[in-house]
């Protein structure tokens, strides 16, 4: 199935799937792949970049001067919006939750290499604040182009029906299960979404990163079923259809406990591949869980998509200083 809408190419596909043979050794369970979409080129990579394929070609047919968007201090999203941004000539304006830092790091640091104008909601909603700057952007003759939190719309999750496409041409409906970080809805939705129309036969699991399992299945099945009627097809996906756990939710968004630093250092370690402490650490953290305790059968063939956040690592030395301590030790 050919996608005909508009899209600007920003990533450099497809993204390769590689065998992690020591990591699947030590855990003495199934087979582990990876699927490499933090390798997607763009300014570090990263699953956004497939969605803003979509949404940056929607903004340049509107003639917007600017991207808008919202998320986090440590936004993937937002550091993956700048870089698009500045690739297609375009302003960026990034609405960050909290307050600004004392000392730029991580993907903040990013975002203003990237030319990006920062604004920090402190304790305002960041949606209400992104609203106000659309309208005043407006106000002054300009004409920005606003993007949801992670880019999580039916357009935007078109980026990752495209994905499961790439993934059957790779040979991919063999794998028994795809395991992914899961949070705004639009990278889940687009998969699950594009499992169907591909026949992918497998399980899509998502593992929530900061949504109770009910909400995140509402949120991935009306995001999905908006991405079908983008795309003229009659398929519905129910939320009773979209597969997620919402067990490793830990102490909440963006605070790292003691399963992902152990994802982290085993990937690094054995892999000499790099997860970020928000999205992939937790999602991969689930992963060895769910194979420990037997959820995840010995005899099958799981592919763990990387879907980026690197970058964020460097937000958190402190919190990784544990790992390195213990080396020392």
């Amino acid at each position: 199935m050919e996608i005909a809408l508009p899209r600007v190419r920003l990533t450099q596909l497809p993204t390769p799937i590689e065998p992690m043979e020591r990591l699947s050794g030590a855990l003495e369970g199934p087979r582990i792949f990876i699927k490499r979409d933090d390798l997607t080129g763009l300014a570090g990579g990263g699953n956004k970049t497939r969605k803003l394929e979509f949404l940056a070609a929607e903004a340049l047919s509107e003639n917007c001067d600017s991207l808008v968007t919202v998320g986090a201090a440590q936004s993937n999203h937002c550091r993956q919006t700048a870089a698009a941004a500045a690739r297609c000539g375009l302003r960026s304006i990034l609405v960050l939750r909290g307050a600004p830092p004392v000392e730029p790091e991580g993907n903040i640091l990013l975002d203003l290499l990237l030319g990006a104008e920062l604004r920090f909601a402190f304790d305002r909603p960041r949606e209400q604040v992104m609203a106000e700057v659309v309208e005043a952007e407006r106000a002054a003759g300009r004409r920005p182009y606003a993007i949801p939190l992670g880019g999580s719309t039916g357009l935007g999750a078109l980026g990752y029906v495209a994905a499961m496409q790439e993934l059957a041409a790779q040979g991919g409906k063999g794998f028994d299960r795809v395991v992914f970080a899961s949070s705004s809805g639009g990278t889940h939705a687009g998969m699950a979404l594009g499992a169907r129309l591909a026949g992918f036969p497998g399980e899509v699991l998502g593992i929530s990163i900061d949504e109770e399992l009910e909400p995140l299945r509402e949120m991935v099945a009306r995001i999905a079923n908006d991405a079908a009627v983008l795309l003229a097809e009659p398929v519905r996906l129910s939320p009773e259809e979209i597969v997620a756990t919402a067990d490793y939710l830990g102490a909440g968004y963006g605070v790292m406990g003691a399963p992902e630093r152990e994802a982290i250092a085993l990937f690094a370690r054995l892999e000499g591949i790099l997860v970020d402490p928000v999205y992939t650490g937790r999602a991969a953290a689930g992963m060895i869980d769910l194979i420990r305790r037997g959820r995840i059968g010995k005899g099958e063939r799981i592919l763990f998509w990387h879907t980026g956040g690197v970058p964020a690592l460097w937000a958190y030395r402190e919190d990784l200083r544990g790992l390195m301590d213990a080396d020392r030790r």
